[in-house]
């Protein structure tokens, strides 16, 4: 009898904490809207961060509590912008591809190595050392620290020279932070051309420091027939939203300090 009174008490009073732990969760329970689900089962679930969001977990929640908009996801792109629209009941929103380009051609054998760098292979440890062993400063340094933070796989250094592969490229744009001489750009993906150097000197300065400089002749800009190209502190460039694609700055360009991104990128 001494031990079934206290087996008797500990399980009533089990009974009764868990009657009233039960009541609590369905008296408090946070409800969850199903659409959050919905929305995350369509995310790629590359927890990239392109959306400006820690994951996709996060972001679709934001765009359920009307924080966020439907288009920020760069891996999904327009498909995954129509299934959310369709769930949240909602005008799809243009979700135009955007991909980094590496806005430099200069790779080793074409610009003018200053020192031998014996550092730590890392972009902004090289570029504290006199701009890096470029003599352009305003060009890649080839160390490879954007390809490292890249979770695609999309990045390939050569002879000295970050290059996006653009078909695996997700957008997310973390390669553009990462890039301590700002020479990464997001662009979108249709834009055909781009004018591939970053340089503001002078151009016989340019020129002297690497072969495929851009010189600010403005051939590029005056072959323009629909005036895309501007000059930026002699240094061409192209206004995507403006160009067609019609290659006439390409053909021009006495240095190639243009590039064509169709078909093998």
């Amino acid at each position: 009898m001494k031990i079934i009174f206290p087996v008797l008490i500990v399980s009533g009073l089990g009974l009764a904490f868990g009657l009233i732990l039960s009541y609590a969760s369905k008296k408090f329970a946070v409800e969850i809207d199903e659409r959050v689900e919905k929305i995350r089962g369509v995310l790629p679930g590359a927890n990239c961060g392109g959306c400006g969001f820690s994951g996709c977990d996060q972001y679709a929640e934001a765009i359920v509590g009307e924080s966020a908009a439907i288009n920020l996801c760069p891996v999904g792109g327009s498909g995954v912008v129509t299934q959310i629209s369709e769930i949240m009941g909602v005008d799809s929103e243009s979700g135009e591809k955007m991909v980094a380009r590496v806005m430099c051609n200069g790779t080793w054998d074409k610009v003018k190595i200053k020192f031998d760098y014996d550092g730590i292979i890392d972009c902004r440890s090289a570029a504290t050392m006199a701009g890096g062993p470029s003599s352009c400063i305003y060009g890649c340094e080839g160390m490879g620290s954007c390809k490292r933070v890249c979770a695609f796989g999309a990045i390939e250094v050569e002879n000295g020279l970050a290059r996006i592969i653009e078909r695996k490229c997700s957008g997310c744009g973390r390669c553009v932070v990462e890039c301590p001489k700002g020479i990464i750009k997001m662009v979108p993906a249709k834009s055909e051309y781009s004018v591939c150097c970053s340089n503001h000197e002078k151009g016989a300065v340019a020129r002297k420091n690497c072969q495929v400089a851009c010189i600010a002749c403005q051939k590029c800009v005056k072959e323009c027939p629909v005036g895309a190209i501007s000059m930026d502190n002699f240094c061409s460039v192209i206004d995507p939203s403006k160009c067609i694609n019609c290659g006439k700055c390409y053909k021009v360009c006495p240095t190639g300090a243009i590039s064509k991104f169709t078909g093998h990128m």
